[in-house]
């Protein structure tokens, strides 16, 4: 396609982009119904409130969001049938939008050639016109950039949604910047990359199984100290496995890992602390990471649950790894004769409401246990003596912005580049820490939590 060609079909692209947007703001009824569900749900996320967030979570819905069993763009082509087949072929691609950490590789007359960190797939963008480009002009190469595009050709993309620069970032930088997108867009992580997101969901999958053959049990209630020693037993068990599964049969140790490095073990272990791992295990998956296409994350226990008098952890095949401190209290509440006669009852059901933490597949998990008991207990915290679980609850949980379908958790297996990147954002930590001391080898652990 010749540059006219796409600089046409870009000029073309704007202006159908602007006719949507007007078109969803614009709309009453369902339509309008819609939008502000799906911006209340997003918007909940973050804190983060400005108006690039807001712009984007507009053009997120008008390419994401559902409105009945339709969408947004197919309610637009069914009342413009005027649109010629290109319009309508160009509109029907952006449904393959994403939003992504890009970092600027080149600076083209007008665009750029990009790569999306959490994937490592490189695209060209172009701003739809000369006024955005010159908006754009001032960034430059090595630029890490937070926005969303969609296709316009088979080689080119299209800035779709309003961009933030976040400057050139470090590793150690980076390596914060991809964490706080996970957890602001955790369903675009690799929303490009369908063999990755494949594979991340088998990871959990293969978790929820390795766990329940460990402890026996989808659910384990322990002392936070017992469930932590566990839960290191289980840590080193999957280490284990993941060695013998990559053909070796003597890992490499943090000391013989140190000896390679020319450095300590401390200090090996001081810079791996500095970014969350731990130092055992990342030296004995660093031998293992050629040998990988993603990396499994550590299994430990939150810090502020080690002393805990009680813990549940919980697992499922897709809504991944649980912890809770007061599971068992909120049983004994469901399985109590009087349950107002427990103190503080009301605060711990309105504590799992409103706690994100407190997903939905806990709440359906409970409901399908105790029916009766969790519906009475309901009816009179919510003021709502009419409230039926069967019909009312997944309504209750959207309201308290909980999914009902899960979202790659925690516990998912990362890409083998990211271990790579933090690898080096450990070197860089130990090199800051330890100043004129032999520089550490580059270590990591998959992807931060």
């Amino acid at each position: 396609m010749g540059d006219q060609q796409v600089d046409s079909l870009l000029n073309r692209a704007g202006q159908l982009k602007a006719a949507l947007t007007d078109f969803v703001l614009d709309a009453e009824g369902d339509l309008a119904i819609a939008l502000e569900e799906f911006s209340a749900a997003q918007l909940s996320r973050s804190q983060q409130q400005d108006m690039h967030r807001r712009s984007l979570v507009v053009d997120r819905f008008l390419t994401e969001g559902t409105v009945n069993d339709t969408t947004p763009i197919d309610l637009f082509i069914q009342e413009h049938a005027d649109l010629s087949e290109c319009d309508q072929a160009l509109l029907q691609s952006w449904h393959r939008s994403f939003v992504g950490l890009f970092e600027i590789l080149q600076i083209l007359n007008d665009g750029f050639e990009v790569i999306n960190w959490t994937t490592a797939k490189h695209y060209v963008v172009k701003p739809t016109d000369s006024k955005k480009l010159e908006a754009m002009s001032r960034l430059k190469v090595g630029e890490i950039v937070l926005t969303q595009i969609a296709p316009v050709s088979e080689g080119v993309w299209m800035v779709f949604s309003p961009w933030t620069a976040l400057g050139k970032l470090g590793k150690p930088k980076l390596a914060v910047a991809i964490g706080n997108f996970k957890q602001n867009y955790r369903q675009h992580l690799y929303s490009d990359a369908p063999d990755l997101l494949e594979e991340a969901w088998r990871s959990v999958e293969r978790y929820n199984q390795d766990f329940v053959d460990f402890f026996g049990s989808d659910e384990v209630t322990l002392s936070g100290y017992q469930l932590g020693k566990r839960l290191n037993e289980f840590q080193e068990h999957l280490t284990q496995k993941q060695l013998a599964a990559a053909g070796y049969d003597n890992p490499t140790s943090l000391e013989e890992l140190a000896e390679q490095a020319g450095t300590s073990p401390e200090q090996v272990a001081a810079a791996a602390a500095d970014l969350g791992a731990d130092a055992e295990t990342v030296g004995k998956l660093f031998e293992t990471g050629s040998k990988t296409k993603m990396v499994a994350p550590k299994v430990e226990l939150p810090p502020d649950l080690k002393h805990a008098e009680q813990v549940t952890a919980l697992t499922h095949p897709r809504w991944g790894q649980m912890f809770l401190p007061t599971y068992t209290q909120f049983q004994q509440l469901l399985q109590a004769e009087d349950w107002t006669t427990i103190p503080n009852a009301e605060k711990l059901v309105r504590h799992y409401l409103e706690q994100p933490e407190i997903n939905s597949f806990i709440w359906q998990r409970l409901a399908q246990q105790y029916p009766s008991q969790l519906e009475a207990i309901l009816q009179t915290v919510l003021n709502r003596p009419d409230f039926k679980l069967e019909q009312d609850l997944d309504a209750l949980l959207l309201q308290q912005n909980k999914p009902l379908k899960p979202e790659l958790p925690d516990i998912a297996s990362a890409p083998l580049h990211l271990h790579h990147l933090f690898q080096e954002a450990v070197a860089e930590v130990s090199k800051e820490k330890s100043k004129g001391k032999p520089k550490p080898q580059k270590i990591g652990f998959g992807f931060r939590r």
